[in-house]
Formats: C-alpha cells, sequence, structure tokens
C-alpha cells in the first residue's frame, strides 16, 4: 500500500519518497496528469530535415549518401518517440495547511490503486467534516 490511513494521520510511502501528516494539516491532496513533451524527439526531427535539404540542395553529393542516413535517423526518432507508450505522467500533489507543496511522481501502473486510496482518503475526510457540522 502507498497512502496508509490511521485515524487521525495519513501517511505516504512511495519508493523512497515518504511523508506523513495529520488529517488537518492536508488542505488538498489529488493526483495530476500532465501530457508528456517530446522536445528531444521534435528538435532531432527538425535537425536532420534541416541537415538532409542542406545536402539535396546545397551540395554535389549523390542521392543515396544523404537519403539512407536521413532515413535511418528518422526511424531511431521514431523509435525513441514511441518506445514509452504512456502518453502521460502522474504526480500525486499535496498541499498542507503551511502552503507546502509536494509532488511526486508515480508510475502510470500505480496510478489506478493510489487514485483509489487517494478517493478513500477523501471519503473519509469528507465524513469527518460532515461529522463536525452536524
Amino acid at each position: 500500500m502507498f497512502i496508509t490511513i490511521f485515524t487521525d494521520t495519513i501517511k505516504f510511502h512511495y519508493k523512497s519518497k515518504n511523508w506523513q501528516y495529520h488529517f488537518d494539516e492536508i488542505q488538498e491532496l489529488g493526483l495530476l496528469k500532465k501530457k508528456k513533451k517530446y522536445f528531444l524527439e521534435n528538435g532531432a526531427f527538425i535537425a536532420v530535415t534541416i541537415v538532409a535539404y542542406y545536402c539535396m540542395i546545397f551540395t554535389d553529393i549523390v542521392d543515396l549518401y544523404y537519403i539512407i542516413p536521413t532515413l535511418l535517423c528518422y526511424v531511431f526518432i521514431i523509435i525513441a518517440r514511441f518506445d514509452n507508450p504512456s502518453e502521460f505522467a502522474y504526480f500525486v500533489f499535496v498541499k498542507d495547511i503551511y502552503r507546502k507543496e509536494i509532488r511526486i511522481k508515480i508510475a502510470s501502473k500505480d496510478r489506478l490503486l493510489i487514485g483509489k486510496q487517494i478517493d478513500r482518503y477523501l471519503d473519509l475526510q469528507f465524513e469527518r467534516n460532515i461529522k463536525k457540522t452536524a
């Protein structure tokens, strides 16, 4: 289990990241989903294309001498781009009453389990708030 909920505290343990708060100290707890950016792959694609056009227009190199390396570079760029099937990066986000924010990156495979545990915490927090007001 990544999130352990006790009667008055909540503990989180994921890989080497640990934190512990009391129920009343947590202001916000949730999962963040960010779309991955592919600046390196896009930059490499643009650079290879520029070199290929330069060779095609300004040099007298035979076509095979610059087309084959260009195609091989495109293949490596495509492999690097589609090597990781996850399109998003996930984070556990905690904001406490002291205005301290914690973001912990989690693996995509752990997202569902941690999401269920966060939902359980939010349900308990809702029930505690209902008991306080009743």
